[in-house]
């Protein structure tokens, strides 16, 4: 018989250890596949609320990366941190939120820079990735031959003794979600479709 409790420990362990890799990276870069099957990605400024399966991102209507989706709603988000040695991986596909009273959630006012109008910007939206599928990468502190190695790695496929952590996580019912769930700083959309927008409430 299957050990289940053990099993979501692990899983849970697993995610948490996600959130700490990645909680101190403020840039993410977001892939997203153009019609022709090019791949493109682009720097994001990462939402700073805990990790429990989705990850948030503003950007602009009118930007290529929403007509990217819209053909394509399967993205990959990847993040780095060269000085702790640690690489993230994860994809799934994309959401699209306009709801003002979720975006009030997540806004910071650095992002006027972008968006001048703030929240009031007809143009602003909210991305919500759902993830699926999950890829980290904990390399030994302080081993430039572990770096070598794992980058020789990735180029022939082979696994050098000492390249540290890797886990893979897969969600095969959906989106990925501790066993337990956490607290969340925002409400969920209730939409079932991953690129149906979610309007304002007014």
């Amino acid at each position: 018989m299957p050990d289940n409790n053990g099993e979501k420990a692990r899983r849970n362990e697993s995610i948490q250890k996600l959130w700490s890799m990645m909680k101190d990276i403020k840039v993410a870069m977001l892939t997203t596949a153009m019609k022709d099957g090019t791949l493109r990605s682009r720097p994001m400024m990462s939402q700073n609320v805990e990790f429990d399966g989705d990850l948030w991102f503003f950007t602009g209507k009118s930007t290529p990366k929403v007509n990217e989706i819209e053909s394509s709603s399967q993205v990959n988000v990847s993040y780095a941190n060269p000085k702790d040695n640690a690489f993230i991986s994860l994809s799934g596909p994309v959401e699209f939120v306009e709801d003002r009273g979720i975006m009030q959630t997540f806004w910071n006012p650095e992002f006027e820079a972008w968006f001048p109008k703030g929240l009031k910007d007809p143009n602003l939206l909210l991305l919500k990735v759902h993830i699926e599928q999950a890829e980290y990468w904990d390399i030994p502190e302080g081993k430039m031959v572990g770096m070598f190695g794992f980058i020789k790695a990735l180029a022939t496929g082979d696994k050098p003794a000492d390249v540290g952590e890797n886990k893979k996580l897969v969600e095969k019912k959906g989106t990925l979600r501790p066993a337990r769930a956490t607290v969340r700083s925002t409400r969920r959309t209730t939409t079932k479709k991953p690129r149906k927008r979610v309007r304002s409430r007014r």
